[in-house]
């Protein structure tokens, strides 16, 4: 007797960057670049996310491979130099470019001034000046602990409140790549590693150590190309990159805790870059947040009068180096997050939200719905700016933008 073939069963698979975090950011944003794979006429964000991850793997491995690379500090022009211009030749056979002000494109010897307008390439820059301090302050200290690099996580979730005539799938897979693991033997880890002091300042990661017997633990790293968020809700009372950044890095230990060759995951660490050398921009940001107190790492001392009587002039930019601390801009780079099962299960029911919304909206969209009407518009300053569809966006907010001729 001949049976009738079953369909075909389609689980539907979330990264946790490329779809997670990007939906929230903004739904409807997220439908054009992601769902449409329409790519931004300007991905400067993209093209640095990509260039620091991609910096920070290769100086790993050549501190590795290379003997004479152990010894910090790197000299930028003769050691860091030629692994930025490696990455940045990657990213530009890809058609992602680097925005002619924050990064020297060209090569020692060229002779004609280019998009820089000026002579004698390659220059310091914006994004060199925080590649330099990102591998001379955290390198000499995450080098050493790392065991493995660009590590895959995968898991499958229960689809919330399924419905199985209107969802797709009873189930949802989700993904993540982690930058970096680290193993320690967290009572016998090497003196004077400033990221181990952080981890041993914390008191509940030493509550969660002393809470066992295991010797060896591991740590997730995830590098930011981006400044260290507010730590408070949104004017709405919504969650904000602060919270959506710790879901993920729970969510990347409950997937590794699904490995049965993983040890426990005690810690996440995530580093945000762009603190080592802030823009200008950054600096505005940050002096707002100082005023009302919605940051969690906040100036003391001369750090605290200077940004403070600090002012934003665009035809002459000051050195953030002159303006904080570099003990101020280490410490606002490094986010440590404790990781306990309760926080995991918290953040994996919080992206199981997630993943229902967006369900929603493409099963709306299924129906013959418009695209603008299935998916919510929101309104970041930031995100807006640099978003192709802000002319025509139905967010209210996004009127102030007027059509531009490319």
């Amino acid at each position: 007797m001949l049976t009738v073939k079953s369909k075909p069963t389609i689980i539907p698979t979330y990264n946790l960057t490329g779809d997670l975090l990007s939906y929230l950011k903004c739904p409807l944003q997220y439908r054009y670049y992601n769902k449409a794979a329409l790519p931004p006429s300007k991905p400067v964000q993209l093209w640095f996310g990509e260039f620091i991850h991609g910096v920070m793997e290769e100086a790993y491995v050549r501190w590795k491979e290379d003997p004479r690379y152990k010894k910090f500090p790197w000299d930028w022009k003769n050691e860091i130099r030629e692994i930025e211009e490696m990455i940045n030749d990657r990213l530009n056979a890809r058609g992602l470019h680097a925005y002619k002000k924050v990064f020297c494109e060209y090569k020692e010897g060229f002779e004609h001034p280019g998009k820089c307008g000026k002579l004698g390439h390659p220059h310091k820059f914006l994004v060199s000046e925080r590649t330099d301090l990102a591998i001379n302050s955290w390198g000499q200290h995450l080098f050493p602990l790392i065991e493995e690099v660009e590590i895959d996580l995968k898991g499958t979730r229960e689809m919330i409140n399924y419905q199985k005539n209107s969802d797709r799938s009873k189930y949802y897979g989700i993904s993540g790549v982690a930058d970096v693991i680290s193993s320690i033997k967290i009572r016998d880890s090497p003196h004077g590693n400033l990221i181990i002091h952080y981890l041993h300042e914390n008191p509940e990661i030493q509550r969660i150590i002393d809470a066992t017997d295991q010797e060896e633990f591991e740590i997730l790293i995830d590098y930011k190309g981006s400044r260290r968020p507010s730590s408070t809700l949104d004017l709405e009372g919504k969650t904000t990159e602060w919270h959506h950044h710790e879901w993920q890095i729970l969510t990347y230990a409950g997937l590794r805790a699904q490995n049965k060759n993983a040890k426990p995951v005690i810690a996440g660490i995530i580093f945000y870059l762009n603190e080592l050398f802030p823009s200008n921009r950054d600096l505005l940001d940050f002096q707002v947040e100082v005023k009302n107190g919605s940051t969690d790492v906040l100036p003391t001392g001369r750090d605290l009068m200077n940004i403070n009587k600090w002012k934003h002039n665009r035809k002459k930019s000051q050195r953030s180096d002159n303006i904080l601390s570099g003990e101020l801009r280490s410490k606002r780079s490094i986010r440590i997050i404790p990781i306990t099962q309760e926080k995991i299960l918290e953040s994996f029911s919080h992206f199981d939200n997630v993943v229902k919304d967006i369900e929603k909206s493409v099963q709306s969209e299924i129906r013959g719905n418009i695209i603008p009407s299935c998916w919510d518009a929101r309104f970041i300053e930031k995100t807006c700016t640099a978003c192709d569809a802000k002319t025509f966006c139905p967010n209210k907010e996004c009127m102030r933008y007027s059509p531009q001729v490319p």
